[in-house]
């Protein structure tokens, strides 16, 4: 493995604390002594950042060592230990886009005042006599509308459509945020909602669909792929959880879903968020073992 420099401090200064606390978050890590100074090592530059970010919280006594007897389940989380303010400030990326659809959500009625949900969606429309007319996507570019390509996947509709892809974001983007950054995260995310438009558009022609869905199996496919190649302590996902949303996809794949009454599902964009993130798991996976050889 190669490893990063993530700290040096003084031969003086008791480390055992956080210690534990990188032992708690599952962060490989050694320590040596070099010049007079400890040197802490952990496996990856991202992640460097990361520890260097936990001991800044853990000098200021926002973070604390666990205690002996924290159960198993909380050790494999690596995010119970620091309050809401403190998990927000290292979730930018996260938070911004869930809060962006939560404000979405509430100007466009959950998907119920057309007048504002036309902004929103990959081609424009008017309602007229009870009937939907939609602009061409060739219009709307000629228009300057360049915004629709990304603006579906922050439009939702129903609660529960809203609930299920926040959790699952807050879940899975803050762990890519984590392990590789705020730059990477946004940028997958704005490529798997360019993607996964573009390919329901190819499907389904001119209709009504959004939601974050897309986005959100291109990070599950992310981290299922990396993890299962390069295994990281950020992406080792509960058990269950993928199968979870793959045996989900082929129930909507299958109209199983539609026919239990949860509206149209856009099945492209599902599967072209997932084949986008296996794929980019697979390739930063393979980088990653690469530089460590």
């Amino acid at each position: 493995m190669s490893w990063s420099r993530a700290l040096q401090v003084t031969l003086d200064t008791d480390l055992a604390a956080f210690i534990q606390i990188l032992q708690h978050y599952a962060i490989a890590h050694r320590v040596t002594e070099e010049s007079g100074a400890q040197v802490l090592w952990v496996g990856s530059a991202a992640l460097a950042e990361q520890v260097e970010e936990l001991y800044q919280q853990y000098q200021s006594g926002q973070l604390v060592a666990p205690a002996a007897s924290a159960s198993h389940a909380k050790m494999q989380s690596g995010y119970q230990t620091l309050g809401l303010v403190a998990q927000l400030r290292r979730s930018v990326v996260t938070a911004a886009v869930i809060i962006a659809c939560l404000l979405v959500a509430a100007v466009t009625q959950l998907g119920a005042d057309f007048d504002t949900v036309r902004w929103f969606t990959f081609n424009d429309f008017k309602v007229e006599g009870g009937y939907i007319y939609f602009q061409t996507l060739e219009r709307g570019l000629e228009l300057g509308q360049w915004w629709r390509l990304w603006s579906p996947m922050l439009l939702h509709f129903g609660v529960m459509h809203l609930a299920m892809n926040m959790l699952w974001y807050w879940e899975l983007g803050r762990r890519i945020e984590y392990q590789q950054g705020k730059l990477f995260l946004l940028l997958l995310t704005l490529l798997a909602a360019l993607v996964s438009n573009v390919i329901q558009f190819m499907f389904s022609g001119m209709s009504l669909f959004g939601g974050l869905s897309g986005v959100l199996y291109a990070v599950l496919g992310h981290c299922w792929i990396y993890q299962r190649i390069d295994p990281q302590a950020s992406y080792a996902l509960p058990n269950g959880v993928v199968a979870m949303m793959l045996i989900w996809l082929l129930l909507c794949l299958f109209g199983v879903v539609t026919a239990l009454g949860f509206g149209q599902i856009a099945n492209a964009a599902h599967v072209s968020g997932l084949v986008l993130g296996c794929l980019s798991g697979g390739v930063f996976a393979l980088i990653a073992r690469h530089r460590a050889a």
